[in-house]
């Protein structure tokens, strides 16, 4: 008995600590890092250096009043997915579609959004990935909102503030949602409109065990006259990478998450990597003899121009983005931080909620015991992104930009490289730096939603914010 009692006591202990309780609060979970700064006192669901002064993530909104310029409401359904080759499979649908219809705007604008739960009975939410939206617009069911339910509805209210490809998708029940097709594209266009003479939307989706470009097997058709130039916008809403390339014709990467890239060069016989969650928008220049150029999506296609066009096998060498492109002003330096922190991804056996198998970890501490990176506005903040667990994961931080300093000890010498999804291969640690100039509290999780469900989450928390959501519970709030 004795014996018994020593073995099965510290298990015992592990699954018992291992449990999320009923209406938590991501505050309240783990422990806190200051990265090197001031020490920082925990009371009551905020983090608190700051002489007292508090505002809660419910108040962290955008624009109250004003005319939108745009306005768009989805109405999302659970049911069948009709695919362009007339296949249907189960899933979700905004506005009976799915993609859901593509959002655009150009910079500046104010932007309305309705979600209206028509049919999905575990609740839904909009996440503007890629768009650093002010805290309480990020669609996060438990930390910046409650899920709306089935019959209710939410209104987004943001300005976005620069030009770039984004996309939308449920953060409630996500690992489900986003695989079953609950999302959409968001194209921000510049305020001088000046570009590529073609423009179009290319969201690379798995629905089962159907890859699909916008939602057809048969991949994408884009008409073009000879001549002329087409900016693709991919878009990767799956959970692992997207690789990319042009067979037997030049391109150019034109914005990576978002963001342009300073003086893209020509890229020839190599692939771009696109991490889960990512975009590239590449630039192709359609043949003067009227036939088309392709670009490969992995195992489809967009063929752009003419009916036909010189297809190719994956050249395999990557094009490195840490040298793509010339240096350009940043805006910060990223040297001067005031907060460091390591975002280290391991595994090894263990209990996540109680449910015992081989667990991610950040930092040794599997969830719900994880960091809490806590940052005050105005901090240049640096991270190390160390990855040891066997896995690639699409690291992505909501609210900011990350600027890519190195990977594995090699500076980057290109264009400066911002992403909010960002590949870390097994093996692989990167030095990133981002501004902390957007309040809230802010997941930083893995986009292989399987693997956040699981546990590989972590938060990044301002001083002085009060968190009023929770978890679970009555509100049946389920980020993951």
């Amino acid at each position: 008995m004795v014996a018994a009692l020593v073995v099965l006591a510290p298990l015992v202990w592990f699954w018992w600590s291992s449990l999320v309780p009923s209406n938590a609060s991501v505050m309240d979970m783990g422990y806190q890092d200051s990265g090197g700064a001031a020490s920082v006192v925990h009371e009551h669901g905020r983090s608190r250096d700051d002489g007292g002064r508090t505002v809660s993530v419910a108040d962290l909104t955008g624009p109250v009043d004003g005319s939108p310029d745009v306005d768009v409401t989805l109405t999302v359904d659970r049911g069948d997915v009709v695919l362009a080759d007339g296949r249907t499979v189960p899933g979700y649908t905004v506005n009976g579609v799915s993609p859901g219809p593509t959002i655009e705007a150009q910079v500046g604008d104010l932007v309305q959004v309705t979600l209206v739960n028509r049919s999905v009975v575990d609740g839904a939410t909009l996440h503007w990935h890629g768009v650093d939206v002010p805290n309480a617009e990020d669609g996060v069911a438990g930390v910046t909102q409650d899920a709306v339910p089935e019959g209710g509805r939410h209104v987004y209210r943001f300005v976005v503030p620069d030009a770039g490809t984004y996309w939308y998708h449920s953060h409630q029940v996500s690992h489900a949602q986003v695989r079953g097709g609950l999302f959409g594209a968001l194209v921000v266009r510049p305020a001088d409109p000046a570009g590529s003479d073609v423009d179009v939307v290319a969201a690379a989706h798995t629905y089962g065990a159907t890859p699909t470009v916008n939602g057809d097997p048969g991949g994408l058709r884009v008409p073009a006259d000879p001549g002329t130039t087409a900016r693709v916008r991919v878009v990767n809403t799956g959970s692992g990478v997207l690789r990319v390339w042009v067979p037997g014709a030049d391109y150019r990467v034109l914005a990576v998450d978002g963001r342009e890239v300073h003086e893209p060069d020509a890229v020839h016989d190599r692939t771009v990597v696109v991490a889960g969650g990512g975009r590239a928008d590449v630039e192709v220049a359609v043949p003067d003899d009227g036939s088309a150029v392709r670009v490969r999506l992995g195992s489809l296609s967009v063929l752009v121009g003419g009916d036909d066009a010189t297809d190719g096998a994956d050249p395999r060498e990557r094009l490195d983005l840490l040298s793509y492109g010339t240096p350009a002003d940043v805006g910060f330096d990223p040297r001067a931080a005031d907060r460091s922190f390591t975002y280290a991804i391991g595994r090894r056996p263990g209990f996540v909620d109680g449910l015992p198998g081989l667990q991610w970890t950040i930092n040794g501490h599997t969830y719900p015991d994880v960091p809490m990176f806590v940052v005050r506005e105005g901090d240049v903040v640096a991270m190390t992104i160390r990855n040891s667990s066997g896995q690639p994961h699409p690291m992505h931080l909501h609210g900011h930009h990350l600027l890519v300093l190195s990977r594995d000890g090699l500076r980057s010498t290109g264009s400066p490289w911002w992403v909010d999804s960002l590949e870390v291969e097994n093996g692989q640690t990167y030095q990133v730096a981002f501004v902390a100039d957007n309040p809230g509290v802010w997941m930083d999780h893995c986009h292989n939603l399987p693997h956040a469900q699981q546990g590989l989450i972590a938060h990044v928390a301002y001083t002085g914010v009060v968190e009023p959501f929770r978890l679970g519970g009555e509100t049946g709030n389920e980020p993951e």
